[in-house]
Order: C-alpha cells, then sequence, then structure tokens
C-alpha cells in the first residue's frame, strides 16, 4: 500500500514559525513543504479555477515525487449540482492535468443541503473523463448507502472518508484507492487529534485493500493539521509494518 499524507493547503500566515522558518519567502513555501510532506490537497480551486501559470508553478515548485489533489470548483457541486457540467468539468479537468504526473484524485464535495440523487451521480460519473480519478465527499447522510457505494464502485469512483465533530463516514473504499480528511473531531477546522485517535484511524485503513491511500489534516489552525499528519503517517507505516 502507497500512503500520501498531508493538509489541505499550504499557504497559511500562521504556520510561520509553526512549520516554516522564520525569514522563509512565501514563494518557497510551497517548496519546504514538499520535502515534507508528499501530497496536499487544493482547496483555492473550489473557489475559483487557478490560473495556467498557477498550476504550472505548484507544478515546477514541488518535489519529484509530489501530489496534489484537487478540490474540485463550487460551481459544479454546489451551484450546478452536478447537472449539465459537462463544459465546466472539461475545463476543469484540462486545467487541473496542467499539473502532469503530480495530479492525484479530483475531490467533488457535494453540499449538505443535497440529499442523495442516484441519477444524477449517475449522469455524472458517466460523463467523467476515465483517465483521472475522482472522488465524492457527501455531506448528506442520505448518500451513506449501498446502491452509492456500488454505483461508485461500478466507475471506481473514491468515497471520501471524512471525520468532524460528532459525525464520522463509514470507512467505506468504492475504489483501488482510498481518500479521507479530518476536519477536526472536536471543534470544526480547531482541533488537535488525539494519538489515540490518529492510531485507531490508522488501523482501521491499514486494514483494507486498496492500493494507495490519500489523507489529508482540514483542522490548520494552530498548525494542528501540521502535527497530526505527521503523527498519523507514523501510526500508518508502523501499522503497516505490523502486519
Amino acid at each position: 500500500m502507497r500512503y500520501y499524507i498531508g493538509t489541505s493547503g499550504w499557504h497559511y500566515n500562521h504556520w510561520q514559525e509553526e512549520f516554516y522558518p522564520k525569514g522563509l519567502a512565501k514563494s518557497k513555501w510551497l517548496e519546504f513543504y514538499s520535502r515534507h510532506f508528499s501530497t496536499v490537497e487544493l482547496n483555492n480551486s473550489f473557489y475559483q479555477l487557478p490560473t495556467e501559470k498557477a498550476f504550472c508553478n505548484w507544478k515546477d515548485s514541488s518535489t519529484p515525487e509530489f501530489v496534489f489533489s484537487v478540490k474540485v470548483s463550487r460551481f459544479i457541486t454546489h451551484i450546478k449540482r452536478l447537472k449539465d457540467t459537462a463544459e465546466p468539468v472539461a475545463k476543469f479537468v484540462a486545467r487541473a492535468k496542467l499539473l502532469k504526473g503530480k495530479l492525484g484524485p479530483l475531490l467533488y464535495q457535494l453540499p449538505q443541503n443535497m440529499k442523495r440523487d442516484y441519477q444524477a451521480l449517475e449522469d455524472f460519473l458517466k460523463m467523467l473523463p476515465k483517465d483521472a480519478c475522482h472522488v465524492f465527499e457527501f455531506r448528506h447522510n442520505s448518500w451513506f448507502d449501498d446502491g452509492i457505494f456500488n454505483l461508485l464502485s461500478y466507475s471506481n469512483a473514491g468515497f471520501c472518508i471524512y471525520d468532524m465533530p460528532d459525525f464520522s463516514t463509514p470507512v467505506v473504499a468504492t475504489s483501488d484507492f482510498a481518500y479521507m480528511r479530518f476536519h477536526g473531531s472536536q471543534r470544526l477546522y480547531g482541533s488537535d487529534y488525539s494519538d489515540e485517535e490518529l492510531e485507531e484511524w490508522a488501523r482501521q485503513i491499514a486494514s483494507s485493500k486498496v492500493r494507495a491511500v490519500y489523507a489529508y489534516f482540514n483542522n490548520d489552525a494552530e498548525g494542528f493539521a501540521i502535527k497530526n499528519a505527521l503523527t498519523f503517517r507514523h501510526f500508518l507505516e508502523v501499522t503497516l509494518s505490523d502486519n
């Protein structure tokens, strides 16, 4: 099993001196980050499609084996709600492919008020390019259904396993990779995971039969994401070596 553990984003001013050395130019932050982590989840792409230059700069500023997961535009997921999206999807995917061999999964986070729509998901999956990895984060619990899992599995599309205060998704793998997001177990985006929590998550995902794991910590307040990502990586390495 290969594993890619990192954070959701890297450009946080409050990470200065918590993670980035004092005086390091912001233009060097990604290069520094990529020497400590094997992957990052691009989040700004959810709000606005980054320029071609931005994608190319990110590709060139990171280490050779680095991987970018990319959060897909909210225009596709929240405004269009997966319907009539062939043109914007094609444009977004073409832009993301400028990362070339460093492109990882494309993340589609659906809105919390979007209930299960089997037909919309099926039609959307049929339209997606087959030469990219796709993963879906469902925020309404009506989606956690065997029919949806089977539909994703048929298309080798990923189900995003995530954790947030008072709720965790089922630990389900619908593709040959697992995708995990940690939003904070006590306070959304702002709580520190305990070693016991991270060790248990590592144990659960290590027992799956996937070829790769992508895991991202989105609890960036006070640098918790950095600390927790490193600890989770340690526990996953130990667990895999024991199996």
